[in-house]
């Protein structure tokens, strides 16, 4: 007898094999669709960022009180201060002059040692600011039992109830060490002294509270006559004033009354509205190219894959409307007119020599036409633009359902995962038994063969 020649398995690699082919197509089929719902949770991030972007730009460049244009202001001295103009401000000459600038409030604590803690320095130290107080707490604020004037001062800015009211800073002449306390804020009402009635008696209240030692400053409000000389006197305790419209303008030092007023000139600043409207255009643009990127179809030349939302309805609309909002109905002034133009591939490019033209006639065209998306007075192509694209970024808005939905349809994908890693599983165990069995049986069969053939070959050699 000859030994079987039956076809040989390995269990192990059999049954991975089967059972692969037993759900192959269903994991193919699962494996196309976990790998499109990750695609478009990408892509649904990718568009949420560039609309968010976006809507945060025309907030800036378009919101409450905001203007394309930019204004200069130059003060016709620049060591009497500075001046600043926003796009609300009207392009002319404002006079001023001023006969006092704002002044802090200021206490200084003399003759001081850090051994003027050595005893007593313990209580509550209030210090005053203005109108109002906060208090330090000295026992906690020595770092041994000597309090030192630097940890005093340390303990005072940081104090819970400063808030940056008062800089406490120590100043050394010599053998005289000073507490120097400044008021932060600038004006009559800034001034600033120190409450030792709860301090405990000792050589830190002794030394605080004697009338020798201590010096104040007497803080002032500005006077400033807007109009020059002839003009509104003005007393504020800012350095600052506001009071035309869209202008800032801070006084660093006071004038003598010989001296002729100082001018603020407001002029256009033609780059700075450029740059404004760059930032436009360049936003636009950033978003229109995430949109192209997302709903691009297939190009076999390139090898390029179709984008997640080649064949989404809705996304291939959002990118048709933006670029219809771009178009204002109605006739009148147009973003071309302004040197806002369309490219070839859609995206927007500035003109500035056209742009600078065209502001000349039209002062406020661009930013009637561009409107604002101010909350509850929406206008213009910004608030078309920014009112449209809430659909989408809105609590409720598309990207929120389409994120809900993708996110429902990739846990599904993962319970239809589990359940299909559970059937491979069942069927390798199935096969691998059977595998196993019938190698077992094989082997058995050709050990019976071979125990044949030894019997009947002794017994032929007889």
């Amino acid at each position: 007898m000859s030994t079987i020649t039956a076809p040989t398995y390995d269990p192990t690699s059999t049954a991975q094999a089967l059972a692969q082919k037993a759900t192959a197509s269903a994991q193919s089929a699962l494996t196309t669709d976990t790998t499109t719902a990750k695609a478009v949770a990408t892509a649904l991030s990718k568009l949420g960022s560039a609309i968010s972007t976006f809507q945060n730009s025309l907030s800036t460049l378009t919101g409450t009180g905001k203007t394309l244009l930019s204004q200069s202001a130059t003060l016709s001295d620049s060591t009497y201060g500075s001046a600043s103009a926003s796009g609300r401000a009207v392009a002319g000459t404002y006079d001023f002059f001023v006969s006092q600038v704002a002044t802090a409030g200021q206490a200084k604590y003399s003759n001081l040692t850090d051994t003027s803690g050595a005893s007593g320095a313990s209580g509550t130290l209030r210090v005053k600011a203005g109108s109002g107080s906060f208090e330090v707490d000295l026992g906690q604020a020595a770092g041994d039992a000597t309090l030192t004037v630097r940890e005093l001062a340390a303990a005072i800015n940081n104090a819970s109830g400063n808030a940056g009211k008062v800089s406490a800073s120590v100043v050394t002449f010599g053998t005289n060490t000073q507490l120097v306390l400044n008021s932060t804020q600038t004006g009559e009402a800034s001034t600033v002294s120190l409450d030792l009635t709860d301090v405990a008696a000792g050589t830190l209240k002794s030394a605080l509270g004697d009338p020798a030692n201590v010096s104040t400053t007497t803080p002032r409000d500005a006077i400033v006559w807007v109009g020059g000389k002839s003009g509104t006197q003005v007393k504020q305790p800012s350095n600052t004033f506001t009071n035309v419209d869209g202008l800032a303008v801070t006084f660093s030092k006071a004038q003598l009354d010989t001296e002729a007023n100082l001018t603020v000139t407001v002029k256009t600043d033609n780059s700075g509205t450029a740059a404004n409207v760059k930032s436009f255009v360049d936003a636009y643009n950033s978003l229109k190219k995430t949109l192209d990127g997302l709903v691009a179809s297939a190009n076999a030349d390139t090898g390029t894959a179709a984008g997640a939302f080649a064949s989404d309805a809705g996304v291939l609309a959002l990118q048709a409307r933006l670029v219809t909002l771009l178009r204002p109905a109605g006739g009148g002034s147009t973003l071309a007119s302004f040197g806002i133009a369309a490219q070839r591939d859609g995206t927007l490019a500035l003109d500035t020599t056209r742009l600078d033209k065209q502001l000349a006639l039209q002062p406020d065209g661009l930013d009637r036409l561009l409107g604002s998306t101010s909350a509850g007075n929406t206008s213009g192509i910004a608030g078309a633009l920014d009112t449209y694209l809430d659909q989408w970024s809105g609590i409720s808005g598309q990207l929120k359902q389409r994120t809900d939905a993708n996110g429902k349809q990739q846990t599904a994908l993962t319970k239809r995962q589990t359940d299909l890693d559970s059937k491979y599983n069942t069927a390798y165990d199935r096969y691998l038994k059977q595998f196993t069995a019938l190698q077992t049986l094989q082997s058995t069969m050709n050990s019976n063969v071979s125990l044949f053939d030894a019997l009947f070959s002794s017994d032929k050699s007889s």
